[in-house]
């Protein structure tokens, strides 16, 4: 991994749950971490589902190693949020992540 491929900015988020104002609790995102990252698109489909277009968008997101994100956090970039589907610890390493990421509605 070359540090100048790790040209644009992510969040990592994490869903947590706080007591909403009448005591309720309350799921919301929080940010775990800000780091340079290189995201690449894969996938890009269409298809009709349900008589509604929907999109699918795949990308990969390769970062430096963060201990703790899991397939459950999602990531941010320029505005689009993407789930993550997968975390690899490429070869083991402890230096390189890769998530692979499919966008959010």
């Amino acid at each position: 991994m070359k540090a100048g491929d790790l040209d644009q900015r992510v969040t990592v988020e994490r869903q947590s749950t706080m007591p909403g104002p009448l005591g309720q609790p309350v799921n919301v995102w929080a940010p775990i971490a800000t780091a340079w990252a290189a995201v690449e698109p894969l996938v890009g489909r269409e298809y009709l589902a349900a008589q509604a277009a929907q999109s699918e968008v795949t990308a990969r997101v390769t970062m430096r190693y963060r201990r703790g994100i899991t397939a459950q956090d999602r990531v941010i970039h320029n505005g689009t949020t993407y789930n993550i589907v997968s975390v690899i610890d490429v070869r083991s390493g402890h230096r390189e992540l890769v998530l692979m990421c499919k966008a959010v509605g």
